[in-house]
C-alpha cells in the first residue's frame, strides 16, 4: 500500500492535478478513467465513477418486452433443465 503522506502533486494554472503514477497503478486508473469528486472541509476524495447510474428493479421492470404468449413456471423450468443438459457436456 502507498503511504499517502509521502506523495504530493501541484495544481496547474488550468486547475489540473496529476496523480502520482504509483497511485494510478495501484488503483488501476488509466487514461480516461471517470472519477467522482467529493469535497470535504479540508480536501477532496476521488473515487472511480460507476459505469452505470444506480437504479432499482422497479425502475427497469418491464423494459425488455418478450414476444409471444406468457410462459408457465413449468415451461420455464423445463427450458432451463434442457439448457443445463445441453451444456453438461461442455
Amino acid at each position: 500500500m502507498i503511504k499517502p503522506d509521502r506523495l504530493s502533486t501541484t495544481v496547474s494554472t488550468k486547475g489540473q492535478v496529476i496523480l502520482p503514477k504509483a497511485v494510478r497503478e495501484q488503483l488501476n486508473w488509466g487514461p480516461g478513467a471517470r472519477l467522482e469528486v467529493e469535497t470535504l472541509a479540508d480536501g477532496v476524495i476521488l473515487r472511480r465513477a460507476a459505469l452505470f447510474p444506480p437504479t432499482t428493479p422497479e425502475a427497469v421492470s418491464g423494459r425488455l418486452k418478450a414476444g409471444g404468449p406468457a410462459r408457465s413456471i413449468e415451461a420455464m423450468d423445463a427450458a432451463v433443465a434442457d439448457e443445463a443438459k445441453r451444456h453438461a457436456g461442455d
